[in-house]
């Protein structure tokens, strides 16, 4: 999702409501604690020099049961952030406390915001010398193991 995409929605919103992956909702009383910019400027496995953009928002949740982010005060958030965006509009990326800090992306599913899960992925796979057939995981064969026979 992008900021303008999100901006938009909110406009429409009467309540605030973010969702993992897995259907739970966050509960109702989070804030969200930064807006920034992550610029990740990096080289890839095949040498290739990459350089990626996005805009990321914290969620955090405290001990503050009654307090309720409105839709309004969010797009007061964003236009305060734009200090520091600039006008560019961005992906999205959040941040979401679990076991350790998770990254996902972000959809509108409706009337929610649902996190969406990233996965890692190599970015140079005609480069890096790892065969096609490497990168899908490989059919396991249930007779005939033998030790180095590369099945097991």
């Amino acid at each position: 999702m992008k900021i303008s995409e999100m901006k938009q929605a909110l406009t429409g919103l009467e309540a605030v409501n973010f969702r993992l992956p897995s259907g739970e909702y966050l509960p109702a009383h989070f804030h969200v604690t930064e807006v920034g910019l992550v610029h990740k400027h990096f080289i890839d496995c095949g040498g290739t020099e990459r350089q990626e953009t996005v805009a990321n928002f914290q969620l955090w949740e405290a001990g503050d049961y009654d307090h309720r982010l409105a839709p309004q005060k969010f797009l007061h958030i964003l236009k305060l952030s734009e200090k520091i965006l600039g006008r560019e509009d961005l992906d999205i990326e959040v941040e979401y406390q679990q076991a350790t800090i998770g990254k996902f992306g972000l959809r509108l599913d409706g009337q929610d915001f649902v996190l969406t899960p990233k996965q890692t992925a190599c970015l140079a796979q005609d480069a890096c010398g790892i065969p096609a057939s490497e990168f899908a995981l490989p059919q396991l064969q249930t007779t005939g193991c033998t030790p180095g026979g590369g099945c097991c």
